[in-house]
């Protein structure tokens, strides 16, 4: 395990607020090499370009065993750390979760608190955050600090009154803090206001997403962010391009 422990270690220490690390969002060998290749120290495999790419629907659409075959591949194609996004755990118990990403060669994780296989429902603030726990304690006991990224969906659910929506995230984020999560990821796209506020009020360092292709890492630098990622924009917009190129030999 020592050569996870290393990367984990590593993925950790990339997360600097105000200096933030970019982790190309990838979906396969080919796609993490591109990304390597282009100098980038770490990586995250999204669920939806990952469903996307073995003809699944987000959403839990593909198995937990079906994106492990796919973490695998990139993981024993590159030298840097793999984070995963593995939705809201595939109802599966944290120690099944933390064996497989590791059995996978993965360090890090995203766990969100939209439940697919439960009519998409919101977890409770502590239910979430009890998760996160499991998730750490299982981790911690194979002597692997996998970086426990937990991402809130109340943003892009809108559920509940915009006014008080940052107070609520900031509060379920807090405990899923609390309960060892390393990073924080209130995902969606935010005004500078609530961004700020976000990355101030929260306890842990706090992930972004951001659109490939404009020159935004010094935009969420000043906010004080210190992950991006790009969810499914990096496939996208490589699909946009390609369908551009194909279009000219119909």
């Amino acid at each position: 395990m020592t050569s996870l422990e290393t990367r984990a270690k590593s993925l950790l220490a990339l997360h600097r607020p105000g200096d933030p690390v970019v982790l190309p969002t990838v979906w396969d060998a080919w796609s993490a090499n591109v990304a390597v290749s282009a100098g980038f120290s770490g990586l995250t495999m999204g669920s939806h370009p990952v469903a996307d790419s073995i003809g699944r629907p987000d959403g839990e659409g593909m198995s937990f065993d079906e994106l492990l075959a796919r973490v695998a591949q990139v993981t024993a194609s590159v030298e840097v750390p793999v984070s995963v996004d593995i939705e809201s755990g595939y109802g599966l118990e944290p120690l099944q979760l933390i064996d497989g990403l590791l059995g996978a060669g993965a360090v890090g994780l995203n766990i969100e608190d939209t439940v697919h296989s439960e009519g998409k429902r919101l977890r409770e603030a502590q239910e979430h955050a009890d998760l996160v726990r499991g998730l750490r304690e299982a981790a911690d006991a194979t002597g692997v600090h996998v970086v426990v990224n937990a991402r809130t969906d109340l943003f892009l659910r809108q559920d509940g009154e915009e006014a008080d929506r940052v107070d609520r995230a900031v509060a379920r984020l807090t405990l899923a803090a609390e309960a060892g999560a390393d990073v924080l990821y209130p995902v969606g796209r935010h005004s500078d206001e609530t961004l700020r506020r976000l990355t101030t009020e929260l306890p842990r360092p706090v992930n972004a997403i951001g659109q490939p292709g404009t020159p935004a890492k010094s935009y969420f630098a000043d906010l004080g962010v210190a992950r991006i990622s790009f969810g499914p924009f990096l496939q996208a917009a490589l699909a946009t391009e390609a369908t551009r190129l194909l279009e000219t030999w119909k």
